[in-house]
């Protein structure tokens, strides 16, 4: 048994898709039972999120007796923030389980996660010296920043030191944690995995270009849009977020789906010509990208964070560079092979036989 832990965030995004995949795979491909203890940080008051953050967690009690009613050898836990903590760590390793701590971003850090604030990257805060986070006010509330910065100055090593294994999505994850000081000595590398793909590709006979994203300055939204614009291509959004309200204002071309369900982004995924990753951040894997090729589409994405380890370096452009993205939209739009060539890419990196023995190997 492999009970997965896991704090929801209030706009939900790729992680919990990716929490899952995983217990897809551990129950289809690794033969084991899974089951997930959840809590999700919109049910939270922000006084008992605070009070979590600072406290090192809520109720840990509760995860001792999961795992002892489940009898779980491990605990893959994901998101600790806000309610879980170190103490859910440290209460499941005394009731009897292995700990392994997914890293899907850079919370250990990072009070945000994605190291980008004020419209930048950002890797200002190094270990436990998460006062330029507190200062810049990353968590938006001077109150929110100066709770999630002491927490995290105060309970990242005990955190570490309850984990039997890291896992990251990435070797640039791995890097980035290292050069922000993180007390992550080494980590099992695990891509995220994607279930289906594909046997033709369909993105000839595409109409649109299509992106897949959390609505968030970092995904650069406003570039891809720019970008369709020059190659004279229309473009469809699917995805929620904090940009979305002023994007739809500024942009009533573009058609804005919101959250898509699985059998309808499949859909707009079988009607696109090409899909466009135009992060201004360094992503930790690429899950978006990783399911458009694995569909059979091929993706133009920033050469940031992880996406050169699975995009092709030919479909790459430099980040914020609209004129550039038109131009890879324009040589990959009809191209029949580029599609073929993205599914085969796709199951070279995140296919369920590739990455079940990874997974089993840091459980091992």
């Amino acid at each position: 048994m492999i009970l997965f832990l896991h704090n929801r965030y209030r706009t939900t995004g790729g992680e919990e898709r990716a929490v899952e995949d995983l217990m897809w795979l551990v129950r289809e491909r690794l033969g084991e039972d899974a089951e997930l203890l959840e809590r999700d940080s919109s049910l939270l008051g922000r006084t008992e999120a605070a009070a979590g953050m600072v406290g090192g967690g809520l109720r840990p009690e509760e995860v001792a007796r999961a795992v002892r009613r489940t009898r779980a050898r491990v605990v893959h836990a994901h998101n600790l923030n806000p309610s879980l903590g170190w103490k859910a760590l440290a209460a499941a390793r005394q009731a009897g389980a292995k700990v392994v701590l997914h890293l899907h971003q850079y919370r250990l850090v990072c009070a945000v996660g994605v190291c980008f604030t004020r419209d930048r990257e950002c890797t200002r805060c190094h270990g436990r010296n998460t006062l330029p986070g507190v200062l810049l006010g990353c968590r938006g509330s001077r109150a929110e920043a100066v709770a999630y910065g002491a927490a995290l100055a105060l309970w990242q090593r005990r955190l570490a030191a309850q984990v039997d294994a890291f896992v990251v999505p990435s070797r640039f994850a791995l890097d980035r944690l290292h050069a922000l000081g993180a007390p992550v000595p080494g980590a099992y590398v695990v891509p995220q995995v994607v279930r289906e793909f594909g046997s033709l590709s369909l993105a000839p006979a595409g109409t649109y270009a299509l992106v897949t994203s959390r609505l968030a300055p970092e995904k650069g939204i406003d570039v891809a849009i720019e970008s369709c614009r020059i190659a004279g291509v229309p473009l469809v959004v699917a995805g929620d977020g904090p940009e979305r309200a002023r994007l739809e204002r500024e942009f009533p071309d573009v058609s804005f789906r919101g959250h898509l369900a699985e059998l309808e982004l499949s859909r707009a995924r079988e009607r696109a010509a090409v899909a466009l990753m135009p992060s201004r951040s360094g992503e930790s894997f690429g899950l978006a990208a990783a399911e458009a090729m694995a569909a059979g589409l091929p993706v133009v994405a920033s050469r940031v964070g992880a996406l050169p380890e699975l995009v092709p370096k030919e479909w790459l452009v430099a980040p914020d560079d609209p004129p550039g993205m038109a131009a890879a939209i324009g040589r990959l739009r009809g191209d029949g092979s580029a599609g073929e060539r993205a599914i085969a890419r796709a199951r070279e990196i995140a296919a369920p036989e590739v990455v079940a023995p990874a997974l089993a190997e840091a459980y091992s």
